[in-house]
């Protein structure tokens, strides 16, 4: 069965539906360079498709919509490639971000199904949707500082605009959120219960696209969300916010992650699990977070993503990222050896190089608007 199965149904005034599902459910429909081509091409096709009015993008299995990038065969690329940016480290993350602008700028409604585990490029996609869909399982994070990557995809973005300290603080510890912070933060606009697709699928189908389509579907997912509303799990992050201001009104992420270490013996077991975290996690990464929210305050969504692929290229070439995916996915030991294991001995040039090009000529998506 293809990774990624795309379909298209037909409503009741003749207009079509396009319907994308990552099918690699025993990967937990993580992104695969492959899938992420033919997710773009597809919705390239449909975009430009005057018959088709709305697209649906879903994941199969009960697990996850989508727990992030294959990222075992990049960090095996960088293994190969010492010190260098391996050929396909280049074409995945500019095939990547390019997938993720198109949700962003999409001239049709498309609708994300963000059920389970959304991790990582999984966020990149809901997050890029103009309706993004969360149920009482969703789990939602950016957990790359387990890995030593950095949190991608657009995160630069939507991290630097939560409120307060909040999107530092979740790109810091790569704490998970639930359906009820995903709603209270601004990273989903509807909850419905777990069963509720097909209906919706139903519902769509039945709606008379040629008149007032933005109303239409909006009384249609209000008049569907009451479905998941019995189940809703209470707030996490935004009755902590206060508490994580203060924690976080510090001058450098050096003193940011020494205040979130004083809460690993927290009672708050939330807070706890949340540095302790942080604290197997890896310091560059920490030092990359701190400073891709604070550039990207001042940033376009394009130039988020420009900035966003030198800083993945140059993760690539350092040690980290593949010594993080070596300890938490192939040989699982959990035992990471960082080269800096120390975040105040990380060299400030280090840091800053990661934001420089790692490409000759012209950047490869300057062609973003």
């Amino acid at each position: 069965m293809a990774a990624v199965q795309c379909e298209e149904l037909t409503g009741v005034d003749g207009a079509r539906i396009g319907i994308a599902t990552l099918n690699a459910p025993q990967t937990l429909n993580a992104l695969s360079l492959p899938m992420i081509e033919v997710l773009d091409e597809q919705l390239k096709i449909w975009a430009n498709d005057p018959d088709i009015v709305c697209v649906l993008l879903r994941g199969t299995g009960p697990k996850a919509f989508c727990a992030g990038g294959e990222v075992r065969s990049l960090a095996e690329a960088c293994r190969h490639h010492p010190g260098e940016v391996p050929p396909l480290a280049a074409h995945f993350f500019a095939a990547e971000y390019r997938l993720d602008y198109r949700l962003h700028t999409y001239p049709k409604p498309l609708l994300c199904w963000g059920h389970g585990h959304v991790l990582g490029g999984g966020m990149g996609l809901l997050q890029g949707a103009s309706v993004r869909i969360v149920t009482p399982s969703s789990r939602l994070a950016m957990p790359e500082i387990s890995i030593g990557l950095y949190p991608d995809v657009g995160a630069s973005w939507f991290l630097a605009r939560l409120p307060g300290k909040l999107g530092l603080f979740l790109g810091l510890t790569g704490a998970p959120i639930n359906a009820r912070d995903a709603l209270d933060l601004g990273l989903a606009d509807r909850l419905l219960g777990e069963s509720q697709q097909a209906e919706l699928l139903d519902d769509l189908l039945q709606l008379n696209w040629q008149e007032q389509t933005a109303l239409q579907l909006n009384s249609l997912l209000k008049a569907q969300q009451n479905g998941g509303q019995s189940q809703l799990p209470e707030a996490q992050w935004l009755p902590r916010r206060k508490q994580i201001d203060a924690l976080l009104d510090v001058a450098d992420p050096v003193c940011a992650w020494r205040a979130i270490a004083q809460l690993r013996n927290h009672p708050d077991l939330l807070l706890a699990k949340a540095a302790q975290t942080m604290l197997e996690g890896c310091p560059l990464t920490a030092h990359l977070v701190w400073e891709q929210i604070q550039r990207a305050r001042y940033l376009s969504l394009a130039q988020v993503f420009q900035m966003e692929y030198a800083i993945s290229l140059n993760c690539c070439r350092h040690p980290e990222f593949s010594e993080g995916v070596r300890a938490r996915l192939i040989d699982k030991d959990q035992k990471p050896r960082w080269h800096w294991a120390d975040i105040a001995q990380v060299p400030t040039a280090v840091i800053q190089a990661h934001f420089r090009k790692a490409w000759e000529g012209r950047h490869p998506l300057a062609d973003l608007a």
